[in-house]
């Protein structure tokens, strides 16, 4: 459903015309650059997991993946274990609990795009990659007639591009099955890349290839006579690879074999290059946490086929992740490690945002992904917000999705994409950015002024302006603030409009100091506990417009300062005629014997009377 307030472009009169995307002809024409796949790529090892549809490539993924060393670093406002504020208004039925892995599910297929991370087992970390399942038809759909065009083409090339640049491939196959035909064309396959030099600038050495077989959880499969696996094993084992290291993936079975070739093979690569045996892979992934510039985490954001993909691959230059016309290409959460004029990036495609009432009760795997963008969008410091201008309407649910990146304390870039629809000569690209701007404006006041990019990312057109918005973004993100200069805002702001009073007393805003950035967030100490919202939405927008943070949440605390220390003292007890109880005492007595106020510095004629004659 839209948001029908009015349309964005009220000037717009070209008629809709045919988007030719031809498939992935125009993606393919992209260079490939050699760009390394490491961070560190002359020490790293380079493993690829390889093998048939639902053979358990991701679940050997998810396991030989490092949680500490892919953990993006905690920002001040993340809480472990919350939820996003609007996350009820994105939605997801929330079907498993998966820290970042990647998408497990029975479905053969699951996996598209191949995912990158850092591995570690035992005491070596290396750099993993998981793979799309490899078959006979999608292998005849890449070198056959039209394959550029199809999803098992697209799919095919980038588990081959994987294969190339690895310097380990881990064959996986299911040990029940055995030996299928699918099997059988990827290992005819493997034969012809396993002797070839790899595409990573590493001479001319041979890659390794090592079969294992999965779904052997025990050692009972060992033992049966009548079981079908050790026929499988040996079958497996005519094919030149050696013999297969029985595995299990989900329960961590024959884990040991395959740490033990890992590390052999990490050995051998450094005294090859001529790097020290002995050297802890952790200091190094650790000194790279410890530049005075980490990474700028960026998520691409946004609905389903808004060109989310096609603008990341436009940013790379290459064909890194799959893109076309057909919705929801996009399954996992894709991080890339990037460069971008000698500043690291980490810029993650992820799968696009329905609403719920709008996905299949049975589709868990879109679930899966919707919590995969969501998790992303958490870890992010700036989100990227990709629009279809083609559609003249910001819809609700990127409303929604806006509104969760604010909320979460991120900040906001919107990518006006397919620009190149609705351009012309009476309506430029400055006249949408303004209108976006004055619809979001209207449900959500606290991101007026949000940056704007109006690009086209399959022509590549202004793709190049969104990278220096980011970077800002960022920056206005992260800065503090100095006290004095808050507190002369602060001045200003009271004299030109005082908050409120409360119960019959004056509100006093005595300073503000920031507590911290990422987001920006302020203290104001008062002589109350809170402040009116609208006098709170006053000072936010005084704010914005003062230190430019637009795009972004400004979080303003209240804080009720410390009182006078003599306010809650008890008050001595007196006794006699003296203190405040007797005085009361005197003056209600006079009032009603004379009927007039007794003065101040005069005594009664009856204190006289009872305490003077004797004098």
């Amino acid at each position: 459903m839209s948001f029908t307030t009015r349309p964005l472009f009220s000037l717009w009169t070209r008629p809709n015309t045919f988007r030719s995307w031809a498939g992935f002809s125009r993606l393919t024409a992209f260079p490939i650059n050699q760009r390394n796949i490491g961070t560190n790529i002359n020490s790293e090892l380079i493993v690829s997991i390889l093998g048939p549809p639902n053979a358990g490539k991701s679940t050997l993924f998810n396991r030989l993946m490092c949680k500490e060393l892919n953990r993006a670093y905690r920002l001040g406002s993340e809480k472990k274990g919350g939820k996003t504020r609007s996350q009820g208004r994105i939605g997801y039925r929330n079907p498993s609990k998966r820290a970042g892995g990647a998408i497990v599910t029975p479905v053969a297929g699951t996996t598209r795009d191949r995912r990158e991370c850092i591995g570690k087992i035992g005491n070596v970390a290396f750099r993993l990659v998981d793979t799309a399942g490899v078959d006979g038809e999608k292998l005849d759909a890449a070198f056959g007639k039209g394959g550029k065009d199809s999803l098992d083409g697209a799919m095919i090339r980038q588990t081959m591009e994987a294969a190339r640049k690895s310097d380990l491939v881990l064959l996986l196959f299911d040990a029940r099955v055995g030996v299928t035909s699918d099997l059988s064309e990827t290992i005819r396959w493997l034969r012809k890349i396993s002797n070839s030099p790899k595409a990573i600038g590493d001479g001319d050495t041979k890659r390794e290839i090592v079969v294992l077989a999965n779904k052997l959880e025990g050692d009972r499969w060992a033992s049966m006579d009548n079981d079908v696996v050790m026929d499988n094993l040996t079958e497996i084992s005519r094919c030149g690879f050696g013999e297969a290291i029985p595995i299990s993936a989900e329960h961590g079975d024959g884990m040991a074999e395959v740490a033990s070739v890992i590390h052999k093979l990490t050995q051998e690569k450094r005294e090859r290059l001529g790097l020290p045996l002995q050297n802890d892979e952790d200091e190094e992934f650790d000194k790279n946490d410890d530049d005075t510039e980490k990474p700028l985490q960026l998520a691409v954001l946004g609905q389903i086929n808004v060109g989310k993909s096609t603008l990341v691959n436009a940013l790379l230059g290459e064909e890194r992740v799959i893109a076309g016309e057909t919705p929801g290409l996009t399954r996992d959460a894709i991080s890339v490690s990037w460069l971008y004029k000698k500043r690291p990036v980490q810029i993650v495609d992820t799968a696009g945002l329905r609403r719920g009432m709008k996905r299949e009760r049975t589709n868990e795997i879109e679930d899966l992904a919707v919590l995969d963008s969501i998790r992303a969008m958490k870890l992010a410091d700036v989100a990227v917000l990709v629009l279809d201008a083609q559609s003249r309407f910001i819809h609700r649910q990127e409303l929604a999705i806006a509104d969760a990146v604010v909320r979460e304390g991120r900040a906001l870039v919107i990518a006006a994409n397919k620009m190149d629809l609705i351009v012309d000569a009476d309506y430029t690209k400055e006249d949408f950015a303004r209108a976006v701007q004055e619809q979001i404006e209207l449900r959500y006041p606290m991101l007026r002024k949000t940056p704007v990019v109006p690009m086209s990312s399959l022509h590549k057109k202004n793709v190049n302006n969104l990278m220096p918005v980011v970077f800002e973004a960022r920056d206005r993100w992260a800065r503090t603030i100095p006290t004095g200069m808050l507190n002369r805002w602060l001045e200003e702001v009271l004299d030109e409009h005082a908050p409120p009073s409360q119960e019959g007393r004056p509100t006093k805003v005595k300073y503000i100091i920031q507590t911290k950035g990422r987001p920006p967030t302020f203290l104001l100490f008062c002589n109350v506990t809170s402040l009116p919202a609208n006098y709170i939405r006053y000072l936010t927008r005084h704010f914005q417009d003062s230190f430019s943070m637009f795009g972004m949440e400004v979080r303003l605390v209240v804080k009720k300062s410390a009182e006078n220390p003599y306010a809650d003292k008890k008050k001595p007890k007196v006794t006699g005629i003296g203190g405040w109880q007797g005085r009361q005492k005197r003056l209600v007595k006079e009032l009603k014997s004379t009927g007039t106020v007794l003065q101040k510095g005069k005594k009664s004629r009856t204190f006289k009377r009872r305490y003077c004659h004797k004098s």
